[in-house]
């Protein structure tokens, strides 16, 4: 008897273990997703970046997924005529005194088996990005650009060829998680399932919770918010320019990117959101903020993080501020060549109770339902291996390729 399989979200991971099973052809799929199109929300805000592997600790899902997701994004562009443009990545040592943290990247990105990786300085730099500065940087020829909302409508389609269905506009009020089926509740009736996998993003803590799984990790939303460059000035920018990152902080760092359809991003910075789906400062949810407050681990986050906090946020409200830490990295900038900021995203950061914010991708299993508890980037490049690896650890389904 077919096996009727539920998958709550339709952003690109989601949509990638709905198509993995699909294509097995043992399976009844269902995809529901709360809004009237796929990839909505961080699928769909993010720069379009597929990862290389750079940052990642050696050995981590992170590190593992990311690789075999980045092959098989490329061959499924390739399949589909989508773009995939390699314009490569700088991660650039500003000062002297970040050698030792790109000497660290470097060390990664090296364990990671990044391709063709290099260690380059001034001169190097400048020829690859004529207006960057910095005193050395690694090279990542292959890191490259995709439309990731394009990827996702792509295996949305895949889903519904193989006999798969995927419904939109169809949130999810309820779950009652049971042996041997699992009821979902939607404003539209009630579906069962024989397995469900949850993979809800900024919500996922929400849905967790109604299947009954622990409170932690909550979703802390940051926004992530950026700048575009002015068309005639786009040329200060030829591929990707990133720091080095510090490793107090949880984020990179203000950055250029040169996307899939030639408009350069500026950023993004991270502030905290005031609602999960809080994409400008007049998004205020009292509900979501007054939780986040009253989490346990509110008070040793903001401890560790409130002198970042305040800059991201200073530099939110201020253009000069932010124009400022983008100008070290290309001094060319003025501040005209940034526009009007463009659409922002919001990160579904996961936060144990201690406080600390979960690193790398995390995998809940509560009787037949799985639950990804967080899948912060680089989720929309790894999306497909993820889709292996849950299909092979937790749904004893080995995935099939392609």
């Amino acid at each position: 008897m077919t096996q009727r399989v539920g998958i709550v979200g339709g952003g690109i991971v989601g949509m990638a273990i709905a198509r993995a099973l699909a294509l097995t052809g043992a399976f009844d799929v269902v995809v529901l997703e709360k809004e009237r199109r796929v990839a909505a929300h961080q699928t769909g805000h993010n720069s379009g970046v597929v990862h290389a592997g750079l940052y990642y600790q050696p050995g981590s899902l992170k590190a593992l997924l990311c690789a075999r997701g980045r092959e098989l994004t490329r061959e499924l562009c390739q399949d589909r005529g989508l773009p995939y443009r390699e314009l490569g990545k700088l991660v650039v040592a500003v000062t002297p005194d970040e050698v030792p943290r790109l000497d660290e990247i470097e060390r990664r990105a090296r364990a990671n088996g990044v391709p063709d990786l290099a260690r380059i300085g001034h001169e190097r730099m400048r020829e690859l990005e004529p207006h960057v500065a910095g005193v050395a940087a690694v090279h990542s020829p292959h890191t490259a650009v995709v439309d990731f909302a394009a990827i996702t409508e792509a295996m949305a389609d895949d889903v519904r060829r193989a006999g798969g269905r995927v419904l939109l506009g169809t949130e999810v009020i309820g779950v009652r998680a049971g042996e041997p089926t699992t009821a979902v509740a939607t404003a539209g009736g009630t579906h069962t399932f024989d397995r469900l996998v949850v993979c809800a993003g900024l919500q996922s803590d929400l849905i967790a919770r109604m299947v009954g799984a622990s409170p932690s990790p909550r979703i802390l939303p940051f926004r992530g918010e950026y700048w575009t460059l002015v068309p005639p000035r786009a040329e200060l920018v030829r591929g990707m320019i990133y720091p080095v990152p510090d490793p107090r902080f949880p984020f990179l760092g203000v950055h250029f990117t040169r996307g899939v359809y030639d408009d350069v991003h500026v950023g993004p910075n991270a502030v905290p959101a005031l609602a999960r789906e809080g994409y400008g400062w007049g998004n205020v949810s009292l509900r979501d903020t007054l939780g986040s407050l009253a989490w346990p681990g509110a008070p040793a986050l903001f401890r560790k993080h409130w002198r970042m906090g305040l800059r991201e946020i200073s530099a939110s409200l201020l253009k000069p501020l932010y124009y400022r830490q983008a100008r070290e990295f290309v001094p060319a900038l003025r501040p005209s060549d940034l526009a009007a900021k463009a659409d922002s995203g919001v990160r579904a950061q996961a936060w144990s109770a201690d406080g600390s914010l979960l690193d790398d991708f995390a995998v809940d299993q509560v009787g037949s339902v799985t639950l990804l508890r967080n899948a912060p980037s680089p989720a929309a490049t790894s999306s497909m291996a993820i889709a292996e690896h849950v299909l092979r650890e937790y749904l004893g389904v080995p995935a099939r390729e392609g």
